[in-house]
Parts: structure tokens; sequence; C-alpha cells
């Protein structure tokens, strides 16, 4: 579905007094919060819903902080390097000072409540960055002046633009010293596409921003005394506002519904500022035109707060995602109505040491309040630790998030975003609805986390709370997968990088008191004969009472890679008791799982019994099975063991700038290239076929070889020899 613009929109672009003005260009004045108290919007079209979106370093967390500055929200803007800003108020943020947690920032501007979302911008976290993603209605792409585009930011505008969701570009640190706003805004046009261009051009005199100059309206707006005033640019931008101004018009009357707009704007007559403003309005609200801004110390923030305010959608306007009844039944008859049945997501869990769970939640439909009863669902993960469930709890406290301060709110509206505390089930992703009409929000797609990482506990106390633990990270991160692995017996978190990694442990330190340490990862191997032989198992044992007596003669012989256990019956003229042979059988599975030679299950295997000896008093059935153990234990004495690897499927998704080095790469760990396919523009899919032994920390390699913009699957495929000089080392680790 596409976000869609309603025939008839309310609001339109403030302007400029005397110019018909520009997007955008109005000082805030006297519409600024209070800190302190949590913003309320009484109806859904009030709202605005923004995710902040880009590569880590970018900006987005200084720019939530100018813009709460800006509306006195707070009194100042806090820095990352302080360690001091709303958003990142995690200890694990402090210390590394970069966003790991998505982080709510309300704040009112012009009787609008916008609900800022600081997302961050590490691969490893983009479990948060979807969750983003899913509450908002548009999005802003922070591009840094001096960094440029990274590959994520390219994947997700990607992802934006196959929903149509609205979007706009700020780039920040225009005031930095190696900042370069036109080779940014160029990158910006060449990676995003078409209708991208900019609102306003800095103005820069020797490293200082001095201003902005306003495209549509050609005022300059001069910032240089701490104080936005407005006089008319200088003669020298006169060309680059022209040119910049001519590509903006254009793009602005290709996305025009008006189809004579563009024959009398190329005739030369000149085009009204208020007609270009509303049908410019309507371009970004649909998704299909995204400004550009420019933001740095002191400056821009006035501006972005316009534009989310009056060019981004509200709720209304928002695509329903699609909602069932728990037994899969399609519901259409939901909109974002405050009087509707209530559905509502949670997007982000969180355990607080001294509140317990809070739960960010977004509301689609109906009123959240205090102390209401809801159905809790969650739905589709269990793969992942996160076990269906359908309970009812209590809502208890409803707050307005400002990074850490839990502000009182009375309700949480359709269309707004508020925090639940204490809802002891409900996990990242669940469904909250009616008791009375339970309902399931499909949830949002998320990356398999595919880094293992074993570990284990250091002490029995740390053992004793490990379980636990696990259990709330689970239920707050949607991209960890929890696995117990009984064939290796280690219990192993599957993680989406390094930083992930470190980050999950640092929390079950700090945050729930567990110490755990890393351990190598085993991969489960397997074990299997390679060659045909006789062996006899004698189980004989005479110790004056009720002895043990059985003997049994066994063929085995190696099957094609997949054909698992075969137990052949070869015995005539009852040299081994009926009874018995299933004895013998279930003494060579026991046998088989424990393998023969390094402890691994052994498969491909079969088993044939043609011959034995039997005692009428001393042979029993657990004589029997020990025969059989003893008679495979022999025939592997007799010819090689060889053991086996599991080798995947792995189908890497790449920029076609690193199809060669990946598959160099995948070469030398063993694999098999089995062919490559494009995949849209610019990206390439790679398929191989690689042991499981080479790609254990694959998600790191294909991040660092690709630089952030590759992904892979990966699926079991088969069990194969592991070569000889690997296998030596193997056996000699076991």
């Amino acid at each position: 579905m596409r976000f869609l613009s309603p025939s008839a929109r309310a609001r339109r672009w403030e302007t400029s007094d005397d110019a018909g003005g520009d997007v955008a260009e109005r000082h805030s004045g006297g519409a600024v919060g209070a800190a302190g108290r949590a913003p309320a919007a009484d109806r859904a079209d009030a709202i605005r819903n923004v995710v902040l979106v880009g590569h880590s370093g970018a900006g987005k967390t200084t720019l939530v902080e100018q813009l709460l500055a800006a509306t006195g929200t707070v009194q100042r803007p806090g820095r990352v390097e302080d360690g001091n800003t709303v958003s990142d108020f995690d200890e694990v943020e402090v210390r590394q000072q970069r966003s790991v947690n998505l982080a709510s920032a309300p704040l009112m501007f012009n009787g609008i409540k916008i609900n800022l979302l600081d997302t961050p911008g590490y691969a490893d976290f983009v479990g948060d960055l979807r969750a983003g993603l899913r509450a908002a209605d548009a999005a802003l792409f922070v591009v840094s002046a001096s960094e440029g585009i990274d590959g994520l930011t390219r994947i997700l505008w990607e992802e934006c633009s196959q929903v149509g969701m609205p979007r706009a570009v700020v780039i920040t640190k225009i005031d930095h010293q190696r900042a370069d706003f036109d080779e940014v805004l160029t990158t910006c046009q060449d990676v995003f596409g078409d209708g991208v261009a900019p609102l306003y051009l800095p103005v820069i005199t020797n490293g200082h921003v001095n201003g902005l100059i306003g495209l549509l309206s050609q005022k300059f707006f001069n910032y240089a005394t701490g104080t936005r005033t407005e006089k008319d640019p200088g003669a020298e931008y006169a060309s680059q506002i022209e040119d910049h101004r001519g590509v903006l018009i254009e793009g602005i009357i290709q996305e025009s519904e008006d189809e004579s707009l563009m024959e009398r704007y190329l005739e030369g007559e000149p085009i009204d500022a208020k007609v270009l403003i509303d049908d410019l309005e309507k371009a970004v609200a649909r998704g299909s035109f995204y400004p550009v801004l420019c933001s740095g110390l002191g400056v821009g923030a006035t501006e972005v707060l316009e534009l989310i305010t009056q060019g981004f959608p509200s709720p209304l306007e928002h695509p329903m995602p699609e909602i069932t009844d728990l037994s899969g039944k399609p519901v259409k008859d939901i909109t974002c109505d405050p009087d509707g049945p209530l559905v509502a997501e949670v997007v982000k869990t969180t355990s607080d040491p001294y509140v317990g769970r809070i739960s960010l939640v977004r509301v689609f439909s109906g009123t959240l309040r205090p102390d209401m009863t809801v159905h809790v669902s969650g739905h589709g993960l269990a793969e992942r630790g996160h076990e269906d469930h359908d309970v009812d709890e209590r809502i208890g406290t409803l707050t307005c998030p400002l990074g850490k301060q839990q502000r009182a709110t009375a309700k949480g509206l359709a269309g707004d975003i508020v925090a639940v505390a204490k809802l002891s089930r409900a996990e990242t992703g669940d469904t909250l609805s009616d008791v009375d009409r339970p309902l399931l929000m499909t949830a949002w797609q998320m990356p398999d986390p595919l880094l293992p990482v074993a570990i284990r506990a250091k002490s029995k106390a740390d053992e004793d709370k490990l379980s636990q633990a696990l259990g709330r990270l689970v239920a707050e991160d949607p991209t960890l997968r929890l696995e117990n692995n009984a064939e290796t017996r280690q219990l192993v978190l599957w993680c989406m990088g390094e930083a992930h990694t470190d980050v999950l442990l640092d929390r079950l330190s700090k945050r729930h008191g567990v110490e755990v340490e890393r351990v190598d990862l085993r991969v489960p191997l397997r074990e299997t004969f390679g060659g045909r032989c006789q062996a006899m198992g004698r189980n004989v044992k005479q110790t004056g009472g009720h002895g043990q007596y059985a003997i049994c003669h066994l063929e085995v012989e190696p099957l094609p890679s997949g054909g698992g256990f075969e137990f052949v019956d070869k015995i005539v003229g009852g040299v081994v008791p009926r009874q018995f042979i299933p004895s013998v059988e279930k003494g060579v599975r026991a046998q088989m799982e424990r393998g023969v030679v390094a402890g691994y299950p052994m498969v491909d295997v079969r088993v044939t019994l043609y011959d034995g000896k039997a005692h009428s008093v001393d042979s029993s059935d657990m004589a029997f099975q020990i025969a059989g153990q003893l008679a495979l234990k022999e025939a592997a004495s007799k010819v090689p063991t060889l053991l086996l690897e599991p080798v995947d499927e792995i189908s890497v998704l790449v920029a076609d700038d690193y199809v060669g080095s990946v598959m160099s790469d995948l070469s030398s760990r063993r694999g098999r290239v089995l062919g490559t396919e494009p995949v849209g523009t610019g990206r390439t899919l790679v398929k191989a076929e690689v042991p499981e032994l080479e790609i254990t920390r694959y998600a790191i390699d294909l991040r660092s070889m690709s630089h952030g913009t590759g992904s892979f699957q990966r699926t079991f495929l088969r069990y194969e020899p592991l070569p000889s000089n690997l296998a030596s080392k193997v056996a000699a680790t076991d």
C-alpha cells in the first residue's frame, strides 16, 4: 500500500508576508512547547510521527536536540560527546557515544504534536530502526555534509520507496570544516533519484554559516546575530539561486495534478508561489517529492519543524497495516478513529530495573486509557524464542516518554505514541486490542540474526539467573534468537553483529547482574563409515548368578548423503530370537547417537544383522543392546570413519561493485558458487554452497567487505565429508 494524500487537505504551507513565502520560512515565534510537561493532541490530524534515519554519526541525535531546544522542550541542546542528550540516555549509548536504541522525543510546534523517533544508525541495531519505520508516518533521512551516504541508508531509502513513505532529507553539519553542501546534495540526487531538490541553500562565510536562502521566496534568512532576520540576498547569489530554483520549480510542476502548469511555465508565465507550495505539499505527503533542508549549529531547526508540521502527513493519511482476527481472517473495517476498536502495537520493549517492563506503543485505532483491560497477542515469532501468546492484561499508567523521562498522560489517542508500564507478557511486535474483539497486526519484517555466539555462565549463581535474564532480552529484541543446542550442549545467541553482541552481554551484566563468558562455537558435525565391513559384538559375562549372553554379527556400509539409517534383518534359523532383534537395533541406534570416534552422531549407514547367538537363560534385551553397541565400535576399528560437516546454501545480496570480492571470498571459504542474478538496479544475488564451519562469522566479514550494503540468508543443505586435514584437527580438539 502507498501513502495517500486526501483530496482536500486542511493545512497549507505558511507563506511569507511580502513574497508569497517559502516552505518553512517563518520563525517559530511563540509556538514552543513547555519543558517538563507532556505534549498532548486532541485529534489525529494534530499529530506527526517522524522517524530519523541515517548512518551512525550523521547527526540524528544532535538534530533531535536542536528541535527540542527550538521548541523549548529542553532549555539547551545536549551533546553526544557530553553524554547528556535526551535520546541517548542508555549507559551503553553514553559510553559508546552512539545510539543503540529506538528513542522517542515528543514536542509541540504550532499546535501540532510531533513524535520524533531517533533510531540507531549502525547496521547491528536495524531491528530498532525498522521498529521506528513501523511506528512513523514519514521519515527524515539525515545525511552528514562531511561524510555523505552509506550503504544502509541507500537500502532503507529503497524500502521506504517501495511503500511510498513520505520522506525529506536533512543535510546536517553544514558548519563542519570538511562540509561540502553542494557535493552531498549532488550525491543525494544521484543516489535517491528523481524528486530530490533543495528548498534552501546555506550561506557560508569564512567557514561560518550565516543563514539560509529560501529558493521559492528568494529571501535570505540571516542567523548571524543568533536571531532570525529576513532580507534580500546579495547579487552574488543570483546565479546560484536561479539554477537551483529552476530545478525545484520544475520538479514541483512535474508532480502537479494540473497538467497545464508545465506548459505555462515553459512559455515563461510566472507561476504563483502559493500554487507551487500547494502542489509541493501534496507531492511530499504522497511520497513522490523529497525536499532537502540543511541544519547546523543554531541554523535550520525552524525550517525542519515547519516542514514536518505542514508537509508531512498526519496518521489519518497513513495506510493501516494488515490486521486479522486470531484465526487469520483479514479485518478491513479499521481506520485511525479514536472511537473505533482498539488496535495498537508494541514497537519497543525495555526492562527498567526499578519500573519493570515498559512498552512503547503506537496506537493505530481506538484509544488507550489507564486501568483499561486489553488483549495482548503475539504470533509468528516462535522460531526466535517468542512463543505464541494470547492473554488479557490491565493497562497501568500511560506516559509520554522524553528519553528516559516518563511524563504521565491521560490517554493514547489513535495515531499517537505512548508508553505503557508493567505489561508483563507484552513483547516487541505484540498487538493490543479490545478484550471482546481480539485482533492481530501482521509483524513487520525483521532480518534474520546470522552471527552465532556461544556463551556460558561464569558461576552457579549466574547460571541460576541466566534463563530469566535472557528471556527478558528476547522479549525486548526480536532480532535476537536464543538457541539451546542439544547436540553441542551450548547456549547460543544468534545476533546481528559484533556490536549487537557486545550490547547484549553488557545488558546481561549491568542491567540483570548476570556475568557470562564467550566460548568457542561448536558446529554440529556427523560421523559415517568410509567403507563396508563385518564386525561382531560379543557380550558374554558369567558371574555365578544370572549372567549376560548376547552375540551378534553385523555388516555395516555407508549410504549416500541424506540416506539416514537403515537396519536390515537377515537372521535365519532363529540364531537370534525374534524378540531380541529389535534390541540389537536399539543398541546400534544408541551408539550412533553417541558416535564412535569424535562423539558426533553417526548418519548415512546401513546395518545388517546376519548372524548371532543367544542363551536360553542369560540372554536379555539389555544384553543384545550392549552387543549391538560393541559390534558398531568393532566396525569403526576396521574401516575408516569419516567426519561430516554441514553445508549451507547461502544467498548473498550485494551491490554490483562488490560481486567479484564476494565470489572470491566464498571460494576461499571452500564454497562453490552456483551462479548470480541481477536484482533490481545495481544489486546482484550470489548463490553458493558453503560449509557452516566457514561462515560462523560471515555476517561480520560480509558487512566489512561490502561496506554495509550486503546481506545474506542461509539454509541447511546436506552433510559432506570434512577434509582430512581439518578432520584431524577437530578430532584432536574433541
